[in-house]
């Protein structure tokens, strides 16, 4: 009996001995002023938020799942941050100069205030991006080595930080550098306006060229190695879609299952999902379930959810949604059951908005092309007052008919000129799911949908559907 006592008295003080596990990190600070109430920090399949107090101080534990690199966002300000499990890292920050300021004290403050004194370095090397990517080749490589190995220079200064950070902040800087590589000949055909701007045959070291993106970790600690392989994906996707994503088939995705990082993977399906569950589209409910059926992410198989369900009364051949008693610029309302026996062509549009106006001299010439044909042209505006300030509510409205009629007369505007009922918040607005204009919209004569996202006026498909439609 003694001798049981006695071990259990052993293992007792054993177990009181050892340290409780840590899985969490406590991150506290101050901001200067911000009215920002809320902070966010963001890891790969992570997120916190962090409310901010009205004296501009915070205070959170974090339940961390992994040492790593994250990233916190106050406002509209990032910066990269590392947390280990067991830190309290203490941020001092003014918003007014975001990067110039930010401070880091307490556990982990070594690894973080290199990371913002590596942010600002890069911030300064890049701080006229029109004039940092529109040096020619030699010049902007040598920018690029540059900062990278400033960075470098502040790395290999520091004392006692985690090895793992430095392990992986040295790969990272490569990585840095590959990133800026890779923005170069896009952003440098933009700035210079070079459209066929190629870049030399030497332009990129080996090692990038044959960059495999099969590394998670990397893909989790480097925003640049994640920017760089999530570009990687998507090119060749869209080399083997081409330009028409109207007619997008499963057969064309087949490219994603090629990622070999399951983030990556989920990244590009959540990108997806934001324009190629489309009603114009007729593999619609093919290319949904492809999607849905291919991440792992429950917030993305939600949203590709929660658009397949709305869209799906929005395909060719389904009912349209009506337009009822819309004020007529040339006088009296029409509803869209007005022009049933003839096509509808819609086009949504405001005064404010430039790509609207700017679709204006095409669609005149559509419209005269058209002239003599089982055709209507509809312009519905969804005015709202914006842009009016110092006036009540019920002044904005008039002043934005107001701008309306005064469009129309300007810009001699044909076809038929309606004002919605209520802006964005109309009924029909609402049904068509339109939360961007223009926006343009095919009615058959029986009233159903021929295209609930028709190609633009600027768009030869336009005419190639309507001629179609037609049968011209």
């Amino acid at each position: 009996m003694k001798r049981l006592f006695v071990a259990f008295l052993a293992i007792s003080i054993i177990a009181c001995n050892e340290k409780p596990k840590v899985e969490y990190a406590i991150v506290t600070g101050k901001i200067e002023n911000s009215q920002v109430k809320l902070a966010t920090i963001d890891g790969a399949d992570f997120k916190a938020e962090i409310n901010i107090e009205e004296d501009g101080t915070f205070l959170d534990t974090i339940q961390i799942t992994e040492n790593n690199f994250y990233a916190l966002t106050i406002g509209r300000e990032y910066t990269p941050l590392y947390l280990i499990k067991g830190d309290s890292l203490h941020v001092d920050v003014d918003a007014t100069k975001f990067d110039e300021s930010l401070k880091y004290s307490g556990e982990g403050a070594v690894e973080n205030n290199y990371l913002a004194a590596k942010m600002l370095n890069e911030s300064k090397g890049i701080e006229n991006p029109v004039a940092f990517y529109s040096m020619e080749e030699a010049d902007f490589k040598t920018k690029v080595k540059t900062i990278k190995n400033t960075n470098n220079s502040l790395l290999v200064n520091l004392n006692d930080a985690d090895e793992d950070f430095i392990s992986s902040e040295k790969q990272n800087l490569v990585y840095d550098e590959y990133n800026m590589l890779n923005n170069y000949k896009q952003r440098h055909g933009y700035y210079t306006k070079k459209e066929d701007f190629k870049i030399s045959e030497d332009f990129f070291p080996a090692e990038l060229k044959d960059m495999d993106f099969d590394d998670s970790k990397a893909y989790r600690s480097s925003n640049s190695y994640k920017n760089i392989a999530f570009d990687n994906l998507l090119t060749k996707l869209f080399d083997t879609i081409g330009d028409d994503i109207s007619n997008v088939t499963v057969d064309q995705l087949q490219i994603i299952e090629e990622a070999k990082i399951p983030a990556l993977k989920n990244d590009a399906i959540d990108y997806l999902s934001s324009f190629l569950v489309t009603p114009s589209n007729p593999n619609m409910a093919s290319v949904y379930t492809y999607l849905k059926d291919n991440t792992t992410k429950e917030e993305t198989k939600k949203k590709l959810t929660e658009t397949f369900e709305k869209n799906k009364d929005l395909v060719k051949g389904k009912p349209s949604p009506q337009f009822v008693n819309y004020e007529n610029h040339k006088g009296g309302e029409l509803s869209l059951a007005d022009l049933k026996g003839k096509y509808v062509y819609v086009d949504v549009w405001a005064t404010w908005c430039g790509p609207c106006i700017k679709e204006i001299p095409s669609l005149k010439e559509v419209e005269k092309k058209f002239h003599n044909e089982n055709i209507e042209f509809v312009s519905i505006s969804t005015d709202d007052g914006r842009g009016y300030k110092g006036q009540t509510n019920e002044e904005k409205a008039l002043l934005a008919k107001e701008g309306w009629k005064n469009m129309i007369m300007d810009k001699e505007l044909g076809g038929i000129q309606l004002y919605a009922d209520n802006a964005f918040n109309s009924s029909f607005m609402n049904d068509y799911q339109v939360n961007s204009i223009p926006r343009f919209i095919l009615i058959d004569p029986n009233g159903n949908i021929v295209s609930a996202d028709a190609p633009r006026p600027s768009d030869p498909k336009l005419v190639e559907l309507l001629e179609r439609e037609l049968k011209m």
